[in-house]
């Protein structure tokens, strides 16, 4: 049995990286084009490029939808953000929601890909869950960091790539809801 003093796997380079706080100032606003990534699919192998459901690829023109990226705080396997788990589990209950209007949800965290297996695995994930132990995509974002691991931010990119909707971290709302997502999807699906 674990106990919750157990701290395996929590102090690493990626925590060493991301350890001294820098604000969340993404000057990615409504209106630009979002920064494509590619990751890795921790549930099924494959590499994942935002381009693969925007217009920013002609190879996937007619299969273009909204995305949802959340920028999600997993420390380890083992240790979540107390203010990010409520929103992963929250997110996951509502995806078929999401799909439902048409969008995609892609979930993205800074833990390795065997932690965000485990992860992925033992919370049911049904949304993609993109592992960037790097933290290329939570930089290119500009969603900040602090102990140990980048801060949450949801952005809504539209068919044509660029983003209609930005949440940053705050401590007053450390994530966007479900609800406040969907409205918003539902006002440019």
């Amino acid at each position: 049995m674990q106990t919750s003093t157990d701290f395996t796997n929590l102090f690493n380079q990626r925590f060493a990286q991301n350890f001294l706080p820098v604000p969340a100032t993404s000057p990615l606003y409504p209106g630009r084009v979002a920064p494509d990534f590619a990751l890795r699919n921790v549930q099924t192998g494959q590499q994942v490029k935002l381009s693969d459901y925007t217009g920013n690829n002609p190879e996937t023109i007619g299969w273009n939808r909204p995305t949802v990226l959340i920028f999600t705080r997993i420390f380890t396997e083992r240790h979540y953000c107390p203010l990010c788990y409520p929103h992963i589990k929250a997110m996951n209950e509502s995806y078929e929601q999401f799909v439902h209007q048409g969008a995609e949800v892609l979930m993205i965290t800074s833990t390795d890909e065997r932690q965000s297996q485990i992860v992925a695995q033992d919370l049911g994930l049904k949304m993609p869950l993109l592992s960037n132990s790097s933290c290329t995509a939570f930089r290119k974002y500009q969603v900040g960091q602090a102990l140990g691991a980048p801060l949450p931010a949801q952005f809504i990119v539209d068919r044509t790539g660029k983003i209609q909707f930005r949440h940053l971290f705050s401590f007053l709302e450390p994530n966007a809801s479900v609800d406040r997502l969907l409205a918003i999807l539902d006002t440019i699906s």
